[in-house]
């Protein structure tokens, strides 16, 4: 481990499922070092989960990952993020419909920036094929989901997970023009 540790922020449909697959994909050694689920992106301070639900707040369920660079990309996070989630449908994931479920990267810094509008338009051209809802902004504040939904589906193995969220296929680097 470099010691240098960097944030990803993002949002995905129910942040259950979202923290639920980047840990099992990412954890155990393999570059995430620690992700919690909250809110984000919206006009309302500390935020419910109800008022979140509600779509009042303007927030997104999100999850924000702390990352070790030196095992873990960012651009490689923000590949398993399109893999993960229809990226096509806007305020929705499956059966999760309302701004809460949108589709987000909340970048942190202008690096992170210009890496989020470069895969997402790479994936939106090469692989969906079509123009994607996913927002690229600046992460604002962020507020900590109540602690019953940190680790939900850990805690909760035959808790609801959204049908929408999967795997997708490993998307091919020769495909998408990235570098190694």
């Amino acid at each position: 481990m470099s010691g240098i540790t960097q944030q990803a922020t993002v949002a995905a449909g129910c942040f259950w499922g979202v923290e639920h697959l980047f840990r099992k994909h990412f954890g155990s050694g393999k570059g995430l070092l620690d992700a919690k689920v909250g809110y984000s992106g919206g006009q309302t301070s500390s935020p419910s989960y109800r008022a979140v639900c509600s779509g009042n707040t303007g927030h997104a369920e999100a999850l924000q990952m702390t990352f070790d660079p030196s095992i873990v990309t960012y651009q490689q996070l923000l590949e398993f993020f399109y893999r993960m989630h229809d990226a096509t449908t806007l305020n929705r994931q499956g059966p999760d419909v309302g701004t809460q479920y949108r589709s987000v990267i909340f970048t942190h810094g202008d690096e992170q920036q210009k890496i989020a509008e470069s895969v997402t338009d790479k994936v939106s051209k090469q692989w969906f094929k079509q123009p994607v809802s996913t927002e690229v902004v600046p992460a604002g504040q962020w507020w900590d989901a109540e602690e019953y939904h940190q680790l939900y589906l850990n805690k909760n193995p035959a808790g609801y997970e959204c049908p929408a969220q999967y795997v997708a296929p490993e998307l091919s680097h020769r495909l998408m023009g990235f570098g190694t």
